[in-house]
């Protein structure tokens, strides 16, 4: 193993190391923004109408079960050997694990906080986006945290159509050439990213609830600050 050329990235990925942690981070994190965006009023839908849950959770459970190779099969007579074609599926996997995440996380808002909403004039969409989601957080982050975990890594698998696994294509590479330090430098490189991923999200989490998690473990249970209360607080104002 040739550890000189750990950064030495083959001519035919036509990037640097550096470009292919940037094109791994699109092609990983622009599936779960967009599994995000579809996950927020879907998730509100099935809290609203309790019958569409099942079928809604029964649909994400089955696209998770397709086999990401069977995936690209299908779409690549539409969308090429592009990113969106590994994009596609991604965004699709990661619906399995935000929608239960929102859908749970709405559905644990007290009532009387609803309640206190509505009587003082919140429409449903203001009640959601002001009062529900805000009280959320915590556990849409940590949806988003697996989410985000899963599909960089998730993401290699596209180095099976045409170069398109970003980091994952030095493993092919490594094979290709001979050169093991491409595969170790893959495999380091990607759980640094997921790692680093995870962590920004905590620092999110703990920017956007500021009631959690330290000052929780310091401050006695009585006295601790009630996020329903906060977010209904916020959203009047």
């Amino acid at each position: 193993m040739n550890w000189d050329r750990f950064f030495d990235i083959p001519s035919d990925l036509q990037n640097s190391w550096l470009g292919l942690v940037g094109l791994h981070l699109r092609e990983a994190l622009l599936p779960v923004l967009a599994g995000l965006v579809i996950s927020l009023p879907l998730a509100q839908l099935c809290v609203r109408f309790r019958w569409l849950y099942p079928p809604v959770l029964w649909v994400t459970t089955v696209l998770y079960a397709v086999p990401s190779l069977a995936f690209f099969v299908l779409l690549i007579d539409y969308t090429g050997q592009t990113e969106l074609t590994v994009m596609i599926p991604l965004t699709g996997y990661s619906l399995v694990i935000l929608v239960p995440a929102v859908v749970d996380a709405v559905r644990s808002v007290p009532q009387e906080t609803l309640a206190a909403a509505t009587a003082m004039g919140f429409g449903p969409v203001r009640r959601y986006v002001q009062v529900q989601l805000p009280i959320a957080v915590p556990a849409i982050i940590a949806g988003l945290r697996v989410a985000t975990v899963s599909s960089i890594s998730l993401v290699s698998v596209g180095a099976l159509i045409g170069n398109q696994g970003a980091l994952g294509n030095l493993i092919t590479d490594a094979n290709i050439y001979n050169r093991p330090e491409l595969a170790v430098n893959a495999v380091l490189s990607i759980a640094a990213l997921a790692m680093l991923a995870d962590f920004l999200l905590v620092v999110v989490r703990m920017l956007l609830t500021p009631w959690m998690p330290r000052r929780a473990r310091t401050t006695p249970k009585a006295d601790r600050p009630d996020p329903a209360a906060l977010a209904l607080e916020d959203a009047a104002k």
